[in-house]
């Protein structure tokens, strides 16, 4: 029996443990929470929960070389650590974070230990490379060209949810959602480069008419750029990846990035309470009407969303923070996880959408459009979990069957990859719903 080390039991591990079991692999999963491991596991024969700490080099030798291969959960500033104990164990790797440097810099030895690493086998990334590469394929086989490319997703509540100041819940890594506010952002549109600097990130977005769900505004999603030699289309003139989200957020993440609430810049908060601190942050000698104060630095109207959204995470108020040398990135992304998350009887909602301009030889342009709307089940797995794991499940039962020939560091951005793993999630009701021969007018302005 093939044996499978996953290490993290997050919000999203689930499915991937429930899918490698019930294949008949033997899988361990491990985490400092052991509790958590053990839950996701539930008592299944093939299953073993484990305390893990991955600064226990030990532990982490001695679990990778008894395993067929990894599936590293973790932070992804924790993945050169595991990659590094794979390839000294020529053992094989599979991530759904983005590929840093310090991953890719381990190509070539990987090649040559014969094995493979694949990273970005998630959503996004992961369904979204996937789902991309098998429209460019197509256009490119019939001897075209991807003039413009736009590809944006988001997890979400449903429509139907109740929705708060921010019209946003978690349902996958809080912490991670936030810190995504401080990216920059680069992408190309109609020719000209767009370098966007993380004070700017939600200044300007647009909106997408996402059908069932009604207009959702969108943002830039880090540097573009690489993906048109990741996707093999350096003939496109706009390349832009986004990401979705109701109205609101983008304006009211915009301001609390003004005020320095998101920021990771050490305060001593000793004695200071949520007034206090914003107080600090404006600059004021005192928290008195410090509501007021906050929307006059803003210069906003007191009764703004974001204004609404600040007041309703408690930072206008006298409540003692409890904490000594600390960020505000800390404090508001607690304060946000502690009011934000879904709960167990509302369900999320993932939208991914490719939105493609291409032209033909014999002058003919069409505008493709692929769309994926999966929602999850309350008191069952959420649409992100199932949407991040299951791609990455299914690129794990194909590299143990050896039915991926590839080695090095890759991303499945090849069709012995994605061709397979589109087909497989199908099956498992994950699919896009791709329209061709669309006119010019659908394409994003």
């Amino acid at each position: 029996m093939k044996k499978v080390l996953i290490l993290g039991a997050g919000m999203v591990s689930k499915p991937i443990v429930v899918y490698l079991l019930e294949k008949g692999f033997a899988v361990t999963l491990g985490d400092m929470d052991v509790a958590k491991a053990e839950a996701n596991i539930n008592s299944h024969p093939n299953g073993k929960a484990v305390a893990f700490n991955v600064q226990d080099d030990s532990l982490l030798n001695s679990l990778v070389s008894s395993h067929d291969i990894t599936v590293s959960l973790l932070p992804w500033t924790f993945h050169p650590f595991v990659a590094k104990c794979c390839l000294k164990h020529k053992k094989n790797m599979v991530t759904t974070s983005y590929v840093k440097p310090e991953m890719q810099a381990l190509d070539a030895e990987v090649k040559a230990a014969g094995i493979i690493f694949l990273n970005e086998l998630g959503l996004d990334p992961g369904i979204d490379h996937m789902s991309a590469m098998r429209i460019i394929d197509h256009v490119h086989n019939k001897g075209g060209k991807v003039e413009e490319f736009y590809s944006i997703c988001g997890a979400l509540v449903a429509p139907e949810v109740e929705k708060n100041p921010f019209g946003y819940k978690f349902s996958w890594a809080p912490k991670g959602v936030v810190m995504a506010g401080n990216n920059d952002a680069k992408y190309l549109r109609h020719g000209k480069v767009f370098d966007i600097k993380t004070e700017d990130l939600f200044k300007n977005p647009f909106k997408v008419d996402f059908d069932k769900v009604g207009a959702l505004e969108v943002y830039p999603n880090r540097d573009s750029l690489p993906y048109l030699d990741f996707y093999g289309i350096p003939e496109a003139k706009t390349i832009f990846r986004g990401t979705f989200r109701y109205t609101k957020w983008c304006e009211i993440i915009d301001s609390m990035k003004r005020l320095g609430m998101i920021s990771s810049t050490k305060i001593d908060m000793s004695g200071m309470t949520y007034a206090d601190l914003m107080a600090k942050l404006i600059g004021e000698a005192n928290a008195s009407d410090i509501k007021a104060k906050t929307a006059k630095f803003l210069g906003q109207q007191i009764d703004s969303n974001t204004i609404k959204a600040i007041e309703w995470l408690g930072f206008f108020s006298s409540t003692k923070l409890n904490r000594g040398e600390d960020t505000p990135f800390e404090v508001t992304s607690d304060a946000m996880i502690e009011r934000m998350m879904i709960k167990p009887n509302e369900r999320d909602m993932v939208v991914l959408q490719h939105t493609f301009l291409a032209s033909y030889p014999n002058g003919e342009k069409e505008v493709i459009r692929s769309r994926m709307l999966d929602f999850g089940t309350p008191g069952g797995d959420t649409s992100i979990a199932r949407t991040v794991a299951l791609p990455a499940a299914v690129g794990v039962e194909m590299i143990l069957k050896n039915e991926i020939k590839a080695k090095g560091v890759h991303i499945p951005v090849i069709s012995e990859i994605y061709s397979p793993i589109l087909n497989a999630l199908e099956k498992l009701g994950i699919r896009m719903d791709e329209q061709f021969g669309l006119p010019l007018s659908e394409n994003i302005n």
